[in-house]
């Protein structure tokens, strides 16, 4: 069987933000900026604190099965959530979206680079 990467998207809203927990955000956004967005294991968190309440997580995962996909989608809402509490940040509408990378469509350069392959 051969190993499936997962892409999870956790996406949410801060709320409740004490003007000192803001204040925080705001001072490390530079590290959460959009540009620096990864899908890695230990996910990689994206706001504008300035612009809207909104954050996104992007984590990566494996496994082995497509079943496996429900099981890394609750590993990354359950680390979003936990990295969020023990700071003490309120959040809400917290909502996930999954993509298996076995399952994505070939771009035009990878469907050029199989057919050079086969020839």
């Amino acid at each position: 069987m051969s190993t499936r990467t997962f892409r999870i998207t956790v996406r949410g809203v801060f709320d409740g933000l004490t003007d000192y927990q803001r204040a925080a955000l705001l001072a490390d956004a530079a590290a959460h900026d959009v540009l620096r967005a990864a899908f890695t294991p230990e996910g990689t968190l994206t706001y504008d604190i300035a612009a809207r309440p909104a954050f996104v997580f992007r984590f990566s995962d494996t496994g082995e099965k497509e079943e496996d996909i429900l099981d890394a989608t609750e590993r990354a809402e359950t680390a979003a959530e936990t990295w969020l509490s023990e700071r003490g940040y309120g959040f809400k509408n917290l909502r996930s979206s999954a993509e298996d990378l076995s399952q994505a469509p070939l771009s035009k350069r990878q469907r050029r680079a199989a057919r050079s392959a086969e020839a």
